[in-house]
């Protein structure tokens, strides 16, 4: 055994002041969440006035109950909708998570329909894609709750339509790789929007509810001159009844998620087993408490800190093998387990060096060879810089280490956890290198470089193109600019403006690591078990 020994002073005022900074960014991150979630339920009284669920009534029902629920992306489009930070709900008008349906891992999507009517927020398009590419990933059964109004047309923009397109796309290939997609029309299907009904492997629509049609009455009208009701057009018992298009019908919302979990309960699906379980439950928790990880991280990137003391507390038994401990000493890689399951961690304290890409590399080929998962917990400025660095092959050194992140055959998982900066975050399998799953805690910065060194950089630049062309520059208007660059730079760092990008699965309080990352690697191996012999039916419309 190689327990992490315990080197924090939980009654310094340096924790304190992390465990303050840190506890500030999750209560502001959880207020996001509440005002999307209060901004929904304002709705209330409207639906269920017409005998509706309200969209998280939806959620909660067709999910198993007490089962966990691992929602995505919660502060996707943050300040896109509008420029205010106390008036912007986040979200995407989407709720989407994974969770169990029957006993299946499922990804849930559903429409927030009690914020303009389920129309896409900002950022909902690109939330709704990485969802569907995280049910392809990992294989998991899709189940979709649709109610929407569909694209905002007041914020028409054509690439939003064009890569649109991309999510029908998607369900067609989750169909095709034997991934059942069902989905409830609770209202609203139409015109682009039918097809994410159309596209599905079983629907169930509600009588007096659902509405599915490519051009609604009023389009219709305008085009043809033809006149239909919108029951007559697209309502649940036509579709059921004449146009094929529902295998079900509902009397109600909860008759129609009763369906849908009837329908997952039928399917010829693997049951994750219960890691809770005396026989699977034989790891040891962590030995120092999660709630000091709130007190670990600097709230200042440039202040050192030791990640080993922050991986002791949520591994099992703060057991942790080091791999190479003394090549590359700023790299920290080696094996560890969270609940039971096996995981590889590389992290960074300090820059990335030539001995540490070295290592990690030769770490990541070793976790593919045994088929060990990788958790990638970035908090580096990025490699190193320098003559010395530059003759010793920096370049070449962090490329292979891109590479192996690249080439990587194994289930990827990245946590940013403190800075992650330039290349850096691309040796450290930042969201560009598609990790399986991406998370960050609420301190984290992800930027090219830091805001000061980007303006002294253009300083500098914008210093040496005067003096070759003889001109003073005013000192004054050289600082209003290196203000401006710090700016620009700061104000998109920070998780609150990486998040609202979809940059990221989400932000997690620290305390939930060990919580979150023994879900994420129950699916990877789920998905893994997988064969490709098993994974091959799909169901064919008629």
């Amino acid at each position: 055994m190689a327990i992490i020994e315990n080197t924090i002073a939980t009654g310094s005022a340096a924790f304190q002041g992390n465990r303050d900074g840190m506890l500030a960014l999750i209560a502001r991150m959880r207020g996001l969440e509440e005002r999307t979630r209060a901004a929904s339920a304002a709705a209330k009284d409207r639906f269920h006035k017409r005998g509706q669920l309200l969209p998280r009534e939806r959620v909660a029902l067709v999910l198993d109950p007490g089962s966990p629920f691992l929602e995505l992306s919660t502060l996707a489009g943050y300040m896109f909708d509008v420029p205010d930070p106390d008036k912007s709900v986040p979200g995407g008008g989407l709720v989407a998570g994974i969770g169990f349906v029957s006993g299946i891992r499922c990804m849930v999507s559903a429409n927030d329909a009690g914020i303009d009517a389920g129309a896409l927020q900002p950022y909902g398009l690109d939330k709704t894609l990485r969802v569907q590419e995280l049910a392809l990933e990992n294989k998991l059964p899709y189940v979709q709750l649709v109610e929407s109004a569909g694209a905002n047309l007041l914020r028409y923009r054509v690439e939003d339509f064009v890569r649109g397109g991309n999510i029908f796309r998607n369900l067609a290939r989750l169909s095709a790789a034997g991934l059942p997609v069902v989905t409830v029309t609770h209202g609203s299907s139409t015109a682009g929007g039918a097809y994410q009904t159309g596209l599905s492997d079983y629907i169930v629509m509600v009588r007096g509810r659902t509405r599915a049609f490519l051009a609604g009455p009023p389009l219709l009208k305008a085009a043809t001159g033809e006149i239909a009701t919108e029951e007559e057009l697209g309502g649940a018992e036509m579709h059921t009844q004449i146009s094929g298009l529902g295998d079900y019908l509902a009397e109600d919302d909860r008759d129609a998620l009763r369906i849908a979990r009837d329908i997952m309960a039928k399917l010829p699906w693997d049951r994750p087993r219960d890691r809770s379980t005396p026989e699977s439950a034989s790891f040891k928790p962590p030995r120092y408490d999660a709630e000091e990880l709130l007190g670990i991280m600097p709230m200042d990137h440039k202040r050192p800190v030791d990640m080993r003391q922050a991986i002791a507390r949520f591994i099992d038994d703060s057991d942790f093998t080091e791999f190479g401990a003394n090549y590359g000493p700023a790299t920290v890689c080696g094996h560890a387990r969270i609940e039971g399951q096996a995981i590889g961690i590389i992290t960074n304290n300090g820059p990335l060096d030539v001995p540490g890409a070295n290592k990690a590399t030769h770490f990541i080929q070793a976790c593919c060879q045994s088929r060990t998962p990788i958790l990638y917990m970035n908090n580096t400025t990025g490699y190193m810089v320098g003559r010395a660095y530059e003759e010793a092959g920096m370049i070449k050194h962090g490329s292979k280490m891109i590479q192996a992140v690249t080439s990587a055959t194994v289930p990827q998982i990245t946590l940013y956890c403190g800075a992650s900066f330039g290349a850096g975050n691309y040796g450290m399998c930042g969201r560009g290198f598609h990790p399986r799953f991406c998370f960050s805690w609420p301190n984290a910065k992800t930027a090219v470089m830091g805001g000061e060194q980007a303006a002294e950089t253009m300083a500098i630049v914008t210093e040496a193109a005067a003096a070759r062309r003889g001109k003073p520059i005013e000192k004054e208007k050289l600082d209003a600019m290196k203000a401006q660059i710090t700016g620009v730079f700061d104000g998109q760092m920070d998780v609150f403006s990486t998040s609202a990008r979809v940059l990221d699965d989400g932000v997690i309080d620290p305390r939930d690591t060990r919580t979150v990352l023994s879900e994420v690697l129950a699916i990877c191996r789920e998905a893994e078990a997988r064969t490709p012999q098993r994974m091959q039916f799909s169901v064919a419309r008629p």
